[in-house]
């Protein structure tokens, strides 16, 4: 039996130039049969009971009211969702509104997952951001209003021309809110982004050392305020941690439904294919949806398992890296690791090399 779903939603309002998800600008001609082939894709999946669900995309809230209630509730008319927990949607702040939101809660929506990246407004220009710091604080509150007590809001730093100042206020800011849950992505380069040209030309420059002073601001920030950093990116306060995407790390099969999702499955991986309107003819004319896919032997999906749950506060029983002795105790050494109850963790130094440190075990 499956317990996590994720559905990609590929329709944004704009393409942000540091992104590389599979995202496109919507056509409203063609998402009526955008969202027909994704009930079809779940109606055809067998042994799916999902624990959690995870709207991401692109930018699910790009949808309008009837739209989502059309998905919505056709999800619910062939899905068996008696034991879902936990049910997140992706939203932007320019794409939120109190008759949204109100339908979101009422079709069983309880955690939304808001990314407002910088409450400085220059910060948001530089990021092509299409919301400003004042709109990501009123859509806040609308969600509040809507009766939405689970909300995750995603800061970015390391972003070119943002200042230390900039960064500390962003959180401070995010604080005072507060926030069930506060992501803190660090800005990656990624192939096939504006983003990424610049950083190969020399417009925009990485300063690694800067940047793990920003990731030291974040812990610290966040820690005070009662945050706990239950993964490398991510804080919640008590019993708030996201158990979606920790299933992720915990190494949990999920399914994957609509264009570019992946899946993993027992020994099977697959992704299916990263385009809108090919997916739907695929989906409609019976045909296979992966564009890749692969299996996993038992010695992967382990190594696997070992290099994302070091990323999180529970860890590693030692005895699993037995196989790895003699790397656990160099890294022990270097004060990368600790062991707490037999357990191996990731130390604050070692956070900040997470990256080194797993790939040992992959």
């Amino acid at each position: 039996m499956i317990r996590h779903l994720y559905v990609h939603i590929p329709f944004c309002p704009k393409l942000c130039p540091y992104c590389s998800f599979y995202s496109e600008v919507s056509d409203a001609s063609q998402t009526r049969r955008f969202l027909d082939a994704l009930l079809l894709e779940m109606e055809n999946q067998s042994g799916l009971q999902p624990h959690t669900i995870f709207f991401g995309g692109g930018t699910p809230s790009a949808l309008s009211v009837s739209q989502l209630e059309y998905l919505l509730s056709g999800m619910r008319a062939r899905l068996d969702l008696n034991a879902v927990r936990e049910w997140t949607l992706e939203m932007n702040p320019a794409t939120v509104s109190k008759e949204k939101a109100v339908l979101l809660r009422d079709l069983g929506v309880n955690r939304v997952s808001m990314g407002v990246q910088s409450w400085d407004a220059d910060i948001l220009k530089v990021l092509g951001r299409v919301h400003s710091a004042e709109q990501a604080g009123r859509s806040y509150g609308i969600l509040r209003e809507a009766g939405f007590e689970n909300i995750n809001l995603d800061l970015m730093f390391a972003i070119p021309t943002q200042s230390a100042a900039q960064w500390l206020f962003s959180l401070e800011k995010t604080v005072a809110l507060r926030p069930e849950h506060i992501s803190a992505y660090c800005l990656t380069y990624e192939e096939d982004t504006e983003f990424f040209d610049k950083f190969s030309s020399g417009q925009f420059i990485q300063d690694e050392e800067a940047d793990a002073l920003l990731f030291e601001t974040a812990m610290d920030t966040l820690g005070a305020a009662g945050y706990e950093q239950y993964e490398i990116s991510n804080h919640a306060l008590p019993g708030r941690e996201c158990e979606h995407n920790l299933a992720y790390w915990l190494g949990a099969d999920y399914l994957g439904i609509g264009p570019s999702a992946f899946s993993t499955v027992g020994a099977r991986r697959w992704r299916n294919i990263p385009d809108a309107r090919e997916y739907a003819n695929r989906v409609f004319a019976g045909k296979p949806l992966a564009s890749f896919e692969e299996n996993l032997d038992a010695s992967t999906r382990t190594r696997e398992a070992i290099a994302f749950s070091l990323r999180t506060n529970r860890g590693v029983a030692r005895q699993a890296l037995s196989p790895w002795r003699e790397q656990v105790d160099e890294f022990s050494a270097l004060g990368l690791l600790e062991t707490d109850a037999g357990r191996l963790r990731l130390t604050r130094r070692g956070k900040m090399l997470a990256d080194s440190v797993a790939e040992v075990f992959i």
